[in-house]
């Protein structure tokens, strides 16, 4: 068994994609799925948790400040200047700009980490700005729908945020928890296997994102072509220009992990707010363009980050 999780686990860029062709191909599955879209995230934040355990994250507690730093430059100045840009054209309420605004002021997809090690690096630093941004999101997002009310609802916002946050927190104190009881000590062979499941969990995940997509693309293809490439323009930028900045500023081998976190965001969270332009029919259309480079990134992006 943990030589098939590990299989799983060393060709991962692979899996992913037959998550995706699923999702696409079994409209009905993604659907089922649909609904328990927030319990597999939880089981996959549990399993990288597990995987990592709590001394591992103790000790990650002197990059605080650089972690700190990265959460605000992501989440509150990246957002702000794209509000700030598009308000000088005057083109603020745009969906374009709508999507580019929430999802840049969204925390780390929680299978950053996972794509971290898909590419042969270490999952830690995408760890710790996944938990801190998601734990200060409610924080963040304060400047962001304060500058931008056609954003949605703030109230709503800030309390699917709170839930997200304390959801995430006894989540992982758990799987510190259970880490340190049956586990305190992991083999390398076990920690594959973990990679294996987090794998497994992320094509399931994507199949029940998937049903966003499939009626657009019966109805609207050339609307979905175009959101499709701008949301893989703005991922895939976004992780370049992280990691080449990252590179100069010799931030070392922790600059791939943090590059994901970049151009992979958790957009879905601002689904909860109630402003009909939120939850309009394109923002939900590039939600489910989002998916496509979100889980091509071991395979898109291996030429650059790929250690060699």
């Amino acid at each position: 068994m943990f030589g098939f999780l590990a299989f799983l686990a060393q060709y991962g860029r692979f899996v992913l994609v037959a998550g995706l062709i699923s999702g696409l191909a079994l409209p009905d599955a993604a659907m089922a799925l649909r609904p328990w879209l927030s319990e597999l995230v939880l089981l996959l934040i549990f399993f990288t948790a597990f995987r990592i355990g709590f001394p591992t994250a103790l000790a990650a507690l002197h990059h605080i400040r650089e972690t700190f730093a990265i959460v605000l430059a992501y989440q509150v100045a990246l957002p702000l200047m794209c509000i700030l840009v598009f308000t000088a054209f005057g083109q603020v309420q745009s969906p374009v700009a709508i999507a580019l605004t929430l999802m840049l002021a969204a925390p780390s997809i929680t299978g950053a980490p996972n794509l971290s090690v898909m590419l042969g690096h270490p999952p830690e630093p995408a760890f710790r700005v996944l938990i801190l941004g998601t734990m200060l999101l409610p924080v963040t997002i304060i400047p962001i729908f304060w500058f931008s009310p056609v954003l949605g609802s703030f109230t709503e916002a800030l309390a699917a945020a709170i839930r997200l946050s304390i959801m995430m927190g006894i989540t992982i104190a758990i799987a510190f928890g259970l880490r340190a009881i049956l586990k305190p000590k992991m083999k390398a062979e076990e920690m594959e296997a973990l990679d294996g499941m987090n794998t497994i969990a992320l094509a399931v995940i994507v199949i029940g994102l998937m049903s966003a997509v499939i009626p657009a693309f019966m109805d609207k293809p050339v609307v979905l072509a175009g959101w499709l490439l701008f949301a893989i323009f703005v991922n895939c930028g976004l992780q370049l220009l992280a990691y080449f900045v990252f590179q100069f500023l010799e931030v070392g081998q922790r600059n791939v992990p943090i590059a994901i976190v970049a151009g992979n965001r958790n957009v879905a969270i601002f689904l909860i707010a109630s402003s009909a332009t939120v939850q309009s029919e394109e923002f939900l259309i590039f939600l489910g363009c989002y998916q496509f480079p979100m889980y091509l990134t071991p395979i898109i992006m291996r030429p650059v980050f790929k250690i060699r």
